[in-house]
C-alpha cells in the first residue's frame, strides 16, 4: 500500500507491518476484505487479512486501523485473536480480485487486474475505487498496456470467473519471502492455488514449498505431472526432498526419483537410508566444503552465496578430495568470525578448527540438540565411521524436526504480542 492520503494500494501493501499505538509490530497485512454490492457502486472495504504470530491469520476491521502511512499500518491495539475465516458474501481483493479478466466499459478494451486501490470515502469507510488494469502483450511486446480506471468503468469484477489466470497474483508471491508466500498460498481456495503453483517457476515453486506444512506439500507435488515433479524436486534443498518424498506413496516417489538428474536423486536416496530423526536424515549434503589449499579470499566468496542459511554460511569444511559428500577425509572447519579476521590471501587451512567434535549419521534427534547446545554451534559436521565428510546438521534442520507438525498455526499460551488480545 502506498501512503495516504488519498489512495492506497493493495498489492503493494501485502507484507506491510501492523503497528500498535506503542510502535510494536503485531502482525503484517496479507489481503483485503471486501463486500461487492454491484459493479455500479464501489466495494465497502471491511477490513484487513493480518498474519501474527505462528502464521495465524486473524481480521483486523478497518475502523481498528488508525493510519496507513510510509508503508506502516497503525491499529488501535485491540485485536480479536480468532482465526480469519471468510465469508460467502465477502472477497478477497489479493486472493480473488487480481488476475481476473475485466472489460474496460469506455473503450471496450479487455484485460487483466494487476491491483486494486482504496480510498477514505466522505463517511470515513474505506472503499474500492479504482481499477490497474493491463492489456495482454501484442505482438514483440512484452507487456501489454496498462490502464488505471475508476472502479464504475470496469466489468467483470463482480461474480464467479471460472477461467481466472494467476500471472499478477504470482508476481506478487515472488515479491514475498518464501514463508511469506507459503502461507498466502497455504490460504487459496483449491483451484485458485492450482492456479497459482502453474505460474511460479520451478525454483520458486520449490522456494515455497519447503515452508508449507507437509499436507499441502504432497497435495501440491501430487497434483503436478511426472516431469515437473521431479523438475521442482531438484530445485528443493536435497534434505527438504527426501522429507517430502517419504510422504508419498512408495511407488510415486520411486518414479520421481528415476526422472530426477542422477546426482540429485542419489542425494536424496542417501538421506533416505537413514532412520527418521536421526542426524543423518536431518543433515545436508551441500554445505560449503573447500580443500585446504583454498585461500580465506575463496572461502568468503562461497559463503556470501545468498541462497546459504545463515547457519550453513556460518562454516566452511575442509575436506580432502572429493569435495563432494561423501567426501575425503574431513580435516576440520574454519569459522566464517575467523576467517573474517584473516588476510584473504592466506590458506584456509591457517584458520582451521580441527578440534571440533563431529556427530554421527546414526546420532539421535535429542543427541544433535545437546551438542549444538553444548558447544554453542549453528551448525554441525556429520562424519562416517572412516572420517569422510557426510553433510552438515544445522540448527533450523533441527528445529524443523523437533518442532510439532502443525506449529505454524499454532499460538503461544496467553495470547500474542503485545498490543493483541484473545477473544
Amino acid at each position: 500500500m502506498s501512503t495516504t492520503p488519498p489512495r492506497v494500494y493493495a498489492a503493494r501493501g501485502v507484507g506491510l507491518p501492523i503497528f500498535d499505538p506503542r510502535g510494536v509490530q503485531v502482525g503484517k497485512v496479507r489481503d483485503l476484505v471486501v463486500t461487492i454490492r454491484s459493479e455500479a457502486s464501489q466495494p465497502r472495504v471491511l477490513g484487513m487479512v493480518a498474519e501474527v504470530f505462528g502464521r495465524r491469520r486473524i481480521f483486523v476491521p478497518m475502523t481498528r486501523v488508525t493510519n496507513i502511512d510510509s508503508g506502516q499500518v497503525y491499529t488501535t491495539g485491540l485485536l480479536n485473536m480468532r482465526r480469519f475465516e471468510q465469508r460467502s458474501t465477502e472477497t478477497l481483493v489479493i486472493g480473488q480480485m487480481l488476475d481476473r479478466t475485466v472489460v474496460m466499459t469506455g473503450s471496450g478494451i479487455t484485460g487483466t487486474v494487476y491491483d486494486v486501490a482504496m480510498e477514505q470515502a466522505r463517511n470515513r469507510d474505506w472503499v474500492l475505487c479504482r481499477v490497474a488494469v493491463q492489456e495482454p502483450a501484442k505482438g514483440f511486446r512484452r507487456r501489454g498496456q496498462t490502464h488505471v480506471v475508476e472502479w464504475r468503468d470496469v466489468q467483470g469484477l463482480v461474480g464467479r470467473e471460472e477461467a481466472q489466470g494467476a500471472t499478477h497474483l504470482a508476481a506478487a508471491l515472488n515479491e514475498m519471502r518464501p514463508a511469506d508466500a507459503a502461507s498466502m498460498l497455504h490460504d487459496l481456495p483449491n483451484e485458485r492455488r492450482k492456479a497459482v503453483v502453474a505460474a511460479l517457476d520451478d525454483e520458486r515453486l520449490a522456494d515455497v514449498l519447503e515452508e508449507l506444512p507437509e499436507e499441502d506439500q504432497v497435495q501440491i507435488l501430487e497434483a503436478l505431472d511426472s516431469e515437473r515433479a521431479a523438475d521442482v524436486l531438484e530445485e528443493m534443498s536435497p534434505d527438504d526432498a527426501a522429507d517430502l518424498i517419504a510422504d508419498l506413496p512408495p511407488e510415486t516417489a520411486e518414479i520421481l526419483l528415476d526422472l530426477m538428474e542422477p546426482d540429485e536423486a542419489e542425494d536424496v536416496r542417501r538421506l533416505m537410508s537413514y532412520v527418521e530423526d536421526t542426524a543423518g536424515a536431518m543433515m545436508t549434503p551441500e554445505p560449503v566444503i573447500l580443500g585446504p589449499d583454498a585461500t580465506i579470499a575463496d572461502a568468503l566468496a562461497h559463503v556470501r552465496n545468498p541462497e546459504l542459511t545463515p547457519a550453513l554460511a556460518a562454516l566452511v569444511y575442509i575436506c580432502r578430495q572429493p569435495l563432494e559428500t561423501p567426501t575425503g577425509r574431513f580435516l576440520g572447519v574454519a569459522h566464517i568470525q575467523r576467517l573474517l579476521r584473516e588476510p584473504p590471501s592466506t590458506l584456509v587451512a591457517g584458520a582451521l578448527d580441527d578440534s571440533m567434535e563431529t556427530l554421527r549419521p546414526e546420532a539421535s534427534i535429542d543427541q544433535v540438540a545437546a551438542h549444538l547446545a553444548t558447544y554453542n554451534l549453528v551448525a554441525a559436521p556429520v562424519v562416517d565411521e572412516n572420517g569422510h565428510l557426510l553433510g552438515a546438521v544445522t540448527v533450523d534442520d533441527l528445529l524443523d524436526h523437533m518442532l510439532p507438525t502443525n506449529w505454524r498455526d499454532r499460538m503461544p499460551r496467553g495470547g500474542g504480542p503485545l498490543g493483541v488480545k484473545d477473544g
